[in-house]
């Protein structure tokens, strides 16, 4: 029966994806009734605290957007991608690894995909190569980046109950996945480089210049955002947002100042991020003169918003599920990852595939790594696993990195996942893993 309901959850899963977005979240909410009043299963747990912190999160980097911030930071961006035009396959995938590690959402790819394409272009690279690197890198950035719903996740209570791991701080876990991911988007990077045919040797995309209409749109002027003059606030706006970085870092770094009251418990980052993203947040505003009412309607409010909906109703039923079968499972897993630790990994891989969030996967996972007792190395190693849904290629970000690529070499194959971000994406959790697992060793 535990295995007939699990199937049921994963079809629940699968159904709500087939929607995409906040779709996912609301279709898992009939999932949930059905566990719930049919299958007679306790109510789980709603993932409040990673919403929270999603919520503060978003609403800061939404007013960045909306004051012109996050423009600002891409023309820098862009600045050195056209400085540096041979080097775009190396320069592109860490150029969209830094802004979400800043913004700690992928989102802002949307923007500065379509210039790292014409930087290709005009030097005869073969856009597939920077252009589906970035677009992984963009992603697999989000688990060392410190105001990521997914290293929230991480930092949360049922974290704590790991032995180990009672005391993790965020610097302990950046120490391990920055440098991890840095080097799985190195990886592929060097992959990429060699990937596909050169754009002169390409027979199909010599064929496609043969038709005068697409020559044309081949050739002409690319797109930038130089030629966009911002407002001088934009630059002050970017210099607050990193401030408010540097300031839980500071915070991080010195439980001291989370202290309050005479042998009281250090407040949690989590909530620490709360608490400055929305006090930055308004700061930006108001030293910006950003209107209020322009914040909601940029892509970084409208994506932040679909994630925490999507997650809500994802982790929620999720985690009465497993809650109520954990009892009966705990034995037989915890047999497998005791005897090979490394297997925890291929449970984050397929549970991100399926529900298309790096948050809602630790969400389901980390109770179970809770219940069977899992080395607190092996935890925070594999946090990289948590992304997978480059797999499929139905997120976003990937289907609009293949509408960018005007030359179509990047592309989802005849045989569906052929398709260009395959191989990067496995080469850089594949690495991020390895590295990861290492310096968990060191660190944790």
């Amino acid at each position: 029966m535990l295995i007939a309901e699990f199937i049921f959850m994963l079809l629940m899963l699968y159904i709500g994806s087939r929607f995409g977005g906040i779709g996912l979240g609301l279709v898992s909410g009939i999932g949930l009734m059905i566990e719930v009043f049919v299958l007679r299963m306790p109510v789980g747990h709603a993932p409040v605290d990673v919403m929270l912190i999603i919520l503060a999160v978003v609403g800061c980097a939404a007013v960045l957007e909306a004051s012109g911030g996050l423009k600002f930071m891409l023309q820098i961006a862009e600045r050195i991608l056209r400085k540096h035009p041979r080097r775009i396959t190396f320069l592109g995938p860490l150029v969209t690894f830094m802004l979400s590690i800043m913004l700690g959402t992928g989102h802002a790819v949307y923007t500065i995909m379509p210039i790292i394409g014409d930087i290709a272009l005009k030097n005869r690279i073969r856009p597939e190569r920077p252009m589906a690197a970035a677009s992984v890198a963009s992603q697999l950035a989000l688990t060392g980046s410190p105001i990521s719903a997914v290293v929230a996740c991480y930092l949360g209570r049922d974290v704590m109950q790991i032995p180990g791991l009672e005391n993790i701080t965020l610097v302990d876990i950046l120490l391990v996945t920055f440098p991890a991911t840095l080097l799985g988007v190195i990886a592929m990077a060097v992959y990429s480089n060699f990937r596909g045919a050169e754009l002169d040797d390409d027979p199909e995309f010599q064929k496609r210049m043969e038709d005068p209409e697409f020559r044309e749109q081949i050739t002409a002027t690319g797109k930038t955002t130089l030629d966009e003059k911002l407002p001088k606030e934009a630059g002050i706006a970017v210099g607050i947002f990193l401030l408010s970085l540097v300031l839980i870092f500071i915070i991080a770094v010195f439980p001291a100042i989370r202290t309050i009251g005479e042998g009281g418990k250090p407040i949690s980052m989590g909530v620490v991020i709360q608490m400055v993203m929305l006090a930055f947040g308004a700061i930006i505003m108001i030293v910006s003169k950003t209107p209020v009412a322009k914040v909601p309607n940029g892509v970084v409010f409208k994506s932040g918003m679909t994630a925490c909906i999507a997650i809500f109703g994802i982790a929620w039923m999720s985690d009465t599920y497993f809650a109520y079968a954990m009892p009966s499972f705990k034995e037989a897993i915890t047999d497998m990852v005791n005897q090979y630790p490394w297997t925890f990994a291929f449970a984050l891989f397929a549970v991100s595939v399926v529900v298309n969030s790096q948050a809602a996967t630790a969400k389901i996972l980390l109770p179970v790594a809770v219940a069977i007792g899992l080395p607190a190395q092996t935890v925070i190693g594999l946090m990289p696993a948590t992304y997978a849904y480059f797999f499929i290629p139905n997120y976003p970000s990937d289907i609009a990195t293949v509408n960018f690529d005007r030359s179509g070499t990047t592309k989802i194959g005849k045989w569906y996942f052929n398709h260009s971000f395959m191989v990067p994406g496995l080469i850089g959790v594949i690495v991020a893993c390895l590295v990861g697992l290492g310096l968990a060793r060191i660190f944790i």
